[in-house]
């Protein structure tokens, strides 16, 4: 069927030029196909600081900075300008075969200057997806290199999530249609998330569902046998997954057993990175000490795409031990490095710097921290919970007893509805869990804003699931 033919078969009517040819001819991610074709997807035009504007003009206050990304908000004309100085001076081109834009170097220097703990060098890449797949790839690398061809398992965790490249989707602890991509791939082990409000046992302390959770990692490791297993990777934060923070002695205790069986601890800080958490790192936040750090999504403020790996001396080591073998590393994207993207990035992290934007975002994230522990009263809420500029309400049937919602019901998405009629976007994720991660540069104002959208919206929902007699009065 041609193209015209199937467009003609879409119902266009009162539709907006960009509507209807989204609906013809765009391929959605994360979408419903059948939905957008019908409905067309909602279309937005400009941004202008936390907000953006649909092709009505409605503002919405985008409180999840896009997909976790935006950290400067939508009108940052710092990032603008740089990009233009750049596409004027280099618009294009590449690191291969010992070649290198200049302003890939600068920004591979201000990226070392920023490493949260001593590091080699940095790779780039274009996606938070790509650097975890890199890493994938590097950790297999380097045991070849150092003669221990059978290690070479991953140990990640349920509800991770580290991107959709077919290596960084298998990671994932998040189901999220995998299997019908065949991508639950070998040298995967699965261990537990450390959510003490979902995963704890009846009468289980913290203290007690940590145990449990560094003996089921031990007993992986004994099960598999510490010479086959290469890596453990995890978010500092689960963001994807419903904004999870470990307990406070998870990830010391996870550290030392790694260390003690010559495990690779991968920290996958695409999310968390430049800010999110009040700090720079999430690794600082909790103490951590990785062999490989992958940054993306703020590095930019989602302005360009580019991401980075954060690579060890040890690891850098063993990469040029084998590109003396081979004549050449051989890994790369045409992308690598892309001079306009590393411009915008170069700019990002001097805007960071000058304008106390990560201060901001810790002082401005106390404050979410406690406006959302209010909301953790609502009677919908079972668990409110969040650190620095992230955060999110998980909804529950019965809070007391932690008794989630039935799916069906699809209260999360009702939750999300309400917000959006209000101007309010937020983020509905699998078990009825509210995220929330709003641009740094939100002022306690705009929290407070956005906090009193969510009650409503929360508000509404509750009263909608009294009248279907959903909540048994």
């Amino acid at each position: 069927m041609s193209a015209s033919n199937r467009t003609k078969e879409i119902d266009l009517k009162n539709r907006s030029r960009a509507n209807e040819l989204d609906a013809a001819y765009h391929l959605h991610p994360y979408s419903n196909l059948r939905q957008i074709e019908a409905e067309g997807p909602l279309v937005f035009t400009r941004g202008d600081g936390i907000r953006v504007y649909d092709e009505s003009g409605k503002p919405y206050i985008e409180a999840m900075s896009g997909l976790w990304c935006a950290g400067l908000g939508f009108s940052e004309a710092r990032l603008a300008d740089a990009a233009y100085r750049q596409m004027r001076e280099l618009a294009y081109y590449h690191s291969f075969n010992n070649r290198a834009p200049a302003i890939v170097a600068e920004l591979a220097a201000e990226l070392m200057a920023w490493a949260p703990v001593p590091m080699g060098r940095v790779l780039f890449a274009n996606s938070g997806s790509e650097s975890n797949d890199a890493a994938w790839k590097i950790v297999h690398y380097v045991n070849n290199v150092r003669g221990k061809p059978q290690k070479k398992k991953f140990i990640a965790r349920e509800r991770a999530y580290h991107g959709t490249t077919a290596v960084a989707s298998a990671l994932s602890g998040l189901e999220g249609g995998k299997a019908i991509f065949d991508l639950p791939i070998g040298g995967v082990l699965r261990v537990s998330a450390p959510h003490y409000y979902s995963g704890a046992l009846p009468g289980e302390s913290e203290a007690q569902f940590t145990d449990r959770l560094i003996e089921e990692v031990r007993s992986v490791i004994q099960r598999e046998g510490a010479e086959t297993i290469a890596a453990f990777i995890a978010e500092p934060v689960t963001g994807g997954g419903g904004v999870i923070i470990p307990p406070k002695d998870y990830y010391p205790r996870l550290q030392q057993l790694l260390k003690e069986n010559d495990i690779l601890f991968i920290a996958d800080e695409v999310i968390s990175g430049f800010g999110r958490l009040g700090e720079p790192f999430g690794t600082q936040v909790f103490g951590l000490q990785p062999d490989i750090i992958t940054v993306a999504k703020m590095l930019s403020a989602a302005y360009a795409p580019i991401s980075a790996l954060y690579l060890s001396e040890d690891i850098c080591a063993a990469l040029k031990e084998g590109s003396d073998r081979m004549g050449y590393f051989g890994h790369g994207y045409t992308y690598t490095g892309h001079p306009v993207s590393a411009a915008v990035a170069l700019e990002t992290l001097r805007i960071y710097r000058e304008d106390g934007v990560i201060a901001n975002a810790a002082r401005v994230g106390a404050h979410l921290q406690a406006r959302l522990r209010e909301l953790g009263q609502h009677p919908l809420v079972g668990e409110a919970r969040g650190i620095g500029m992230i955060g999110a309400l998980e909804l529950a049937a019965s809070p007391k007893e932690r008794k989630p919602f039935p799916a069906a019901l699809g209260v999360g998405a009702q939750v999300l509805r309400n917000a959006m009629a209000r101007g309010l976007i937020v983020r509905n994720i699998p078990g009825d869990i509210i995220a929330f991660s709003p641009p740094l540069i939100s002022t306690e104002d705009d929290i407070d804003e956005i906090i009193s959208i969510t009650r409503s919206a929360l508000d509404e929902t509750l009263a909608s699931l009294k009248a279907q007699g959903a909540l048994g009065g």
